[in-house]
């Protein structure tokens, strides 16, 4: 009889591991929007950052004419970008056209601000990418300061490129953008939820050793 408890008693804690996985991908299927995990993308993404020389009218509109313009340079250059490390690479290749690029548009709007470029880790508060979110945190970031770089910033990413989605207001379908999100964080998530069964079921054995 103690015998047939023990088994019964793995029985179900298998089952509910079974259960809590399976939950978890049903609720992400119902859920409308998309709510990704700090951990499992805080070092697989390159957020972009626009940031204007003041919050005057008129600079805030030339730090969109400048997002513009570098985003009509990079997207076909990254939308085929397979991993952080290539996208990472294409950016620095194309870091000092980037800078005369921006430059050009400063100019041509008859200002003659400085313009400076920078790939760094920068806190960013959640945002939201039509059905995309992503969780406050510190992320690295690719960085357009113009002038003193004073005013309000623009921002989106650049891996996986969710910035044409976000530049042409959700006229882009969201499910390939989708897919590549949860490709880049599908590796670490499958590998914390790999180590959360093996505990439970190292757990599980250990039990039934104890009993026989």
């Amino acid at each position: 009889m103690k015998k047939f408890i023990y088994i019964l008693m793995i029985g179900i804690g298998l089952t509910f591991l079974s259960g809590c996985t399976s939950s978890e991908v049903n609720e992400n299927a119902n859920n409308e929007e998309v709510v990704y995990d700090y951990d499992s993308v805080k070092d697989e993404l390159i957020r972009f950052h626009v940031i204007a020389n003041s919050d005057s009218r008129e600079d805030q509109e030339l730090k969109l004419k400048v997002r513009d313009e570098v985003i009509k340079h990079l997207e076909p250059l990254l939308k085929n970008s397979k991993s952080i490390e290539e996208s990472r690479k294409i950016i620095k290749q194309n870091n000092k056209k980037i800078i005369n690029i921006a430059k050009k548009v400063v100019k041509d709007n008859g200002y003659s601000y400085n313009v400076q470029t920078e790939l760094s880790r920068e806190n960013f508060p959640e945002k939201v990418y039509g059905k995309i979110v992503l969780p406050q945190g510190e992320y690295e970031a690719y960085r357009i300061l113009i002038g003193e770089a004073s005013g309000q910033n623009w921002w989106c990413v650049m891996f996986p490129p969710l910035c044409f989605v976000d530049v042409t207001k959700g006229s882009v379908a969201y499910n390939e953008t989708e897919r590549r999100m949860d490709e880049v964080s599908k590796n670490k998530k499958t590998e914390e939820n790999t180590d959360e069964e093996y505990e439970l079921k190292f757990k599980i054995v250990e039990v039934l050793k104890d009993a026989f």
